[in-house]
């Protein structure tokens, strides 16, 4: 069985880290799949998608991390190109990923018992997001 759906949300951009777990949990239910996979994509090229402990110390670290290996005021051909100011955004991006997949066990996400899913904005202004979920299973 594959069953799709997308997750719309509204984020700020500057390295927001927004809780995606419980909307997973709800569409791997919905899905009715009990042993399988859950695939989860983000379209676009300044976001990326992992899991994390989201405590404030844990985001504050994994947002200290992406400004030392990107720094947001360091050279970016991009912007130089486009004149938007994201370079840093979309190296960001691109180093996380933009996909996750989860395996799927008694119809749920097996996750640890601190761990989240997360999308990470890394663009300089807010935006509309869309993750595409594909839960593949039995």
């Amino acid at each position: 069985m594959i069953h799709r759906e997308e997750m719309t949300l509204k984020t700020k951009g500057e390295t927001q880290v927004v809780d995606l777990t419980e909307g997973v949990r709800a569409l791997v239910r919905r899905s009715g799949v009990r042993e399988g996979t859950v695939h989860l994509f983000v379209p676009g090229s300044t976001a990326g998608l992992t899991t994390v402990e989201l405590e404030p110390g844990c985001v504050a670290d994994l947002r200290a991390a992406f400004e030392r290996v990107a720094p947001r005021n360091a050279h970016y051909d991009h912007n130089e190109r486009w004149g938007d100011g994201n370079g840093f955004s979309h190296v960001r991006a691109a180093l996380l990923g933009p996909s996750l997949t989860v395996p799927v066990a008694d119809g749920a996400p097996l996750l640890g018992t601190w761990q989240q899913v997360v999308l990470v904005d890394f663009d300089n202004r807010g935006r509309d997001r869309k993750v595409v979920a594909t839960v593949m299973g039995e």
